[in-house]
């Protein structure tokens, strides 16, 4: 039992899964900017609805 851990543990990182690591990094750092991106643009039409419907909103009656 202790030689398998021992092994286990000793043993040098799969190149394979050292590449996985490094790709799903950069993939989760590119979704993260990505969200980002989208709350921003989000907060900025989300003010402008707003402005609009402030302007659609009259102050006095259209006929009188």
């Amino acid at each position: 039992m202790a030689k398998a851990l021992f092994g286990h543990v000793g043993a040098a990182p799969d190149r394979r899964l050292i590449d996985e690591v490094t790709r799903l990094r950069s993939r989760v750092q590119a979704l993260e900017f990505e969200v980002t991106r989208l709350r921003a643009e989000n907060d900025r039409l989300a003010a402008a609805a707003a402005e609009a419907d402030d302007f659609a909103r009259l102050t006095e009656p259209a006929l009188t």
